[in-house]
Order: structure tokens, then C-alpha cells, then sequence
């Protein structure tokens, strides 16, 4: 079939839209950066894409809360794309990459199903050290049904945020997403330790998030955000110890992630 058509959702600040378009283009994918102004103007705009991905960055300076900005624009003016790709009924995939994560959190989708009653099932709140962070870090990929994360064990990847850390609104919840493979990757001790439940020390666990969570999908496993960022780590020679390495892998960690979901429309 055609190569799938990728959005990459563009707001005032966001600064990694290049990079993840180049990612899902790399992976074989048509990828189109479009500002979200574009498409309240035009909202059937959506209409031509397989894939939605709000990438990394700080949409709209991060403002009141990250996310929290570029969320309500997109629930208040975009609420059927929200929908369209958002529902485990579509035959779409979305994405969400650091603040894409944020966002997707914000619009509960990540979390839907889960819980009851006004309060949020989860959130992403500032680290535990209060401070913006940028690392390299360990990650290990639960049992889950998550599209992106298919064929796939560990992965080391970079982030870089302040308001990272997930947080669950108690233990039945967090349990809850855990039986579902929805806390999908988590951050680990090292390149060879699987997933582990009590949260971690720092700096393996940068943030101090509950159950070591880097990652979540919904229960279809068609909707995933992540913390770290794949799209800075596609090409060996990304690794901070490429030239120490005695052989070079073909690409780097997170290109798998793209070329998952380009390969989940074949």
C-alpha cells in the first residue's frame, strides 16, 4: 500500500518538528508539518493523514503547565481530530513525544478508561529535583500492546524535561494500567535490566515517576507518548560513545519506533 502520511503538529514553540518529520520520513512514511492555526482554519485538513504526531518542544512556552496550552486549543477548536485519531476504533496511530506526551496526557487520552469519578487517573508533574533535566537514559519496554514498541526489549535514548514525572492517583490505578501493558516502557538500571516496579534512584530514574513510567499507550495500543525523544537518536554515530564502539548497530534506538508504526500500515 502507500507510504502512510504522518502530521506533525506544529504550535509556537515547538522545536523538534524537524527532526521527528525527518524520523518518520527515514522510516518511509510522508510526513507534512502543519501549524495547529492551519488546522482550526481547516480542520478536514486531517483527513489526508494516517498518522498524528505532536512532537517535542515547548508549545507555547510552556505556560500555566507544559501541554496544558496547545491541549485546550486542541480540545476546545480540534476536538474531532482529537477523536479521529485518538479512537481505538480508527485505523490511525498517534504519537506524542515529550511535550506531545504532556499534551496527550492533558487530554486524557493516554489515561482513558481507567478510573472513576472527576479526578484524573494520572499526570506529569514537575521532577523530583525541581529542574530541567537532559540525559541519556536506560530504557526497558514492558509486555504491552503498543504498535510503536513492537519486536522491542531496551532501548537507550535521550531526554531532556522539566515537568516529566508521572505521576498515578493511587496504587489501584496505577495497578490497573499495569495489568492493561499500558505503562509500555519504563526507565531501567541498565542497557541489560528489564522492567522494575519500585521507582528507582536518580539519575536511572530522572524524574522519580511512579513505577519508573517513561512511556504510556491506551488499551487499543494505537495511542503511545514518551518522555525521552527517538527522533535524537536515529543514526548510530547520535550515541554519546559512538566512536568507543568496536561495531556499529545499522540505525540508532529510536529510529525502531518509526519505522514500527510506518510498518503497522503494511
Amino acid at each position: 500500500m502507500p507510504s502512510p502520511r504522518v502530521l506533525v503538529l506544529r504550535a509556537p514553540g515547538t522545536n523538534c518538528d524537524e527532526e521527528t518529520a525527518f524520523a518518520f520520513e527515514k522510516a518511509g512514511a510522508i510526513s507534512e508539518r502543519v501549524h495547529v492555526n492551519r488546522l482550526i482554519e481547516n480542520p478536514t485538513l486531517r483527513d489526508r493523514y494516517q498518522i498524528l504526531c505532536i512532537p517535542g518542544g515547548f508549545s507555547y512556552g510552556d505556560d500555566i503547565a507544559a501541554g496544558r496550552i496547545l491541549a485546550t486549543r486542541l480540545k476546545q477548536h480540534l476536538g474531532e481530530l482529537v477523536h479521529a485519531f485518538a479512537s481505538g476504533n480508527g485505523e490511525r496511530l498517534t504519537l506524542g513525544i515529550c511535550n506531545g506526551m504532556q499534551v496527550l496526557m492533558r487530554l486524557g487520552v493516554l489515561t482513558e478508561g481507567v478510573g472513576a469519578g472527576d479526578t484524573a487517573p494520572a499526570t506529569l508533574t514537575w521532577n523530583n529535583h525541581g529542574r530541567f533535566d537532559d540525559r541519556w537514559v536506560h530504557l526497558a519496554v514492558d509486555k504491552t500492546p503498543c504498535v510503536f514498541l513492537r519486536g522491542l526489549i531496551q532501548m537507550y535514548l535521550p531526554m531532556a524535561h522539566a515537568e516529566g514525572k508521572f505521576v498515578a492517583s493511587g496504587s489501584e490505578t496505577l495497578s490497573e494500567l499495569r495489568e492493561q501493558g499500558r505503562l509500555a516502557i519504563r526507565y531501567a538500571r541498565n542497557e541489560s535490566s528489564g522492567v522494575e516496579d519500585e521507582v528507582l534512584p536518580f539519575p536511572m530514574n530522572p524524574n522519580g515517576a511512579d513505577a519508573n513510567v517513561a512511556g504510556v499507550c491506551d488499551k487499543s495500543g494505537r495511542v503511545f507518548g514518551l518522555m525521552p525523544h527517538p527522533e535524537r537518536h536515529l543514526d548510530p554515530t547520535h550515541h554519546p560513545s559512538w566512536t568507543r564502539r568496536t561495531e556499529q548497530p545499522e540505525y540508532g534506538d529510536g529510529f525502531a519506533i518509526f519505522k514500527n508504526a510506518v510498518q503497522w500500515f503494511e
